[in-house]
């Protein structure tokens, strides 16, 4: 089975339509049901999921309403709505025995996001934008209609008379993303429009998953075994220093993923503590420790230590505010 996240509005009622079509002319072929999440936001949502249920069944869809309930935020609403229906999302499918869960982002949805990570100062990873495939809470999220513009799906919802709404909030101007959007048109006419952005975004996942597999070689290369592994990632400081730099940044955000316990690590903050590491090596005393994101990173005696960090008491302010000790800010996806 797969299930589909149909919000009501082009994209997602085209997804529906289209994967009805995808599915009548394969034998066999999975079984289909639509969700749509009512976020409580709006005073249409609830007769927004209505309508959803109402085509979805014309077409031969089984269909869900899923409620977020409970307090809303007053900050970071969109992204807090963002991780509730992915969320509630993923419990329907797993319910429905759906291994996949379809969502419909667009090439236009894609240019924006490069242009939100780009202003928010992304690295490659997150200019390369969203992946067709990715997993999601064990299961695999996918978005068939990323190559393809918006306009187009309103022309076959159009030629095919199904209705679809209009979210008012796709132009409320409070938001990044639609100031962003916003911005489109004047980008277009100098030749900078959804499709180059696109492309962009495919020829830095490309050159991301190629520094990939160079970060996996490389952790092979410089690596040191260590007794146990409550000693944490040991790596050769020599060899580390020889790396790329790119390669350099990738190898201790791994490092510190696995031994770290504070989430995600900050690239603004690496890159801080790959200048610092150089530094040491190169004209100081050798050694350095510094915090980052729940890890100790060690440098002593040649060899590079990532280890979980001293986990810290409640209120207590780190040693050497803000020089050998990094935090994480809260991290917002897109």
């Amino acid at each position: 089975m797969l299930l589909l996240a149909v919000s009501g509005g082009p994209d997602s009622m085209a997804l529906l339509y289209l994967a009805v079509q995808w599915r009548a002319a394969r034998e066999g072929g999975p079984a289909l049901m639509s969700a749509t999440v009512d976020h409580g936001l709006r005073p249409p949502s609830a007769a927004e999921a209505a309508a959803v249920e109402r085509v979805s069944i014309g077409l031969g869809v089984a269909h869900r309403t899923l409620r977020w309930l409970g307090p809303k935020p007053q900050t970071g609403l969109q992204e807090a709505a963002r991780h509730a229906r992915y969320r509630l999302l993923a419990e329907a499918a797993r319910e429905a025995g759906a291994g996949h869960v379809l969502t419909a982002h667009t090439r236009d949805d894609q240019a924006e996001t490069v242009l939100l990570r780009l202003a928010r100062g992304s690295g490659l990873a997150g200019l390369a934008g969203m992946a067709r495939a990715s997993s999601l809470d064990g299961l695999v999220l996918v978005r068939p209609l990323l190559d393809l513009p918006k306009a187009r799906l309103i022309a076959t919802l159009q030629a095919a008379q199904i209705p679809f709404v209009d979210d008012a909030s796709n132009h409320d101007p409070r938001f990044t993303r639609v100031r962003l959007r916003s911005l489109l048109p004047a980008l277009a006419a100098e030749g900078l429009d959804s499709a180059r952005l696109a492309r962009l975004a495919r020829r830095l996942a490309r050159a991301d998953a190629a520094l990939e597999t160079a970060t996996t070689e490389a952790l092979g290369r410089v690596s040191v075994a260590s007794p146990s592994a409550a000693d944490g990632v040991v790596i050769d400081a020599a060899g580390f220093s020889r790396l790329p730099a790119e390669v350099a940044l990738r190898v201790l955000h791994r490092a510190i993923t696995r031994m770290g316990y504070e989430g995600p690590v900050e690239l603004a903050k690496l890159e801080v503590l790959l200048d610092a590491l150089e530094a040491a090596r190169s004209g100081g005393p050798h050694r350095l420790r510094r915090t980052l994101a729940g890890a100790m990173v060690t440098l002593e005696a040649g060899r590079l230590v990532i280890a979980p960090a001293p986990r810290r008491r409640q209120g207590a302010f780190a040693e050497d505010s803000g020089r050998s000790c990094v935090r994480p800010p809260s991290e917002s996806g897109d």
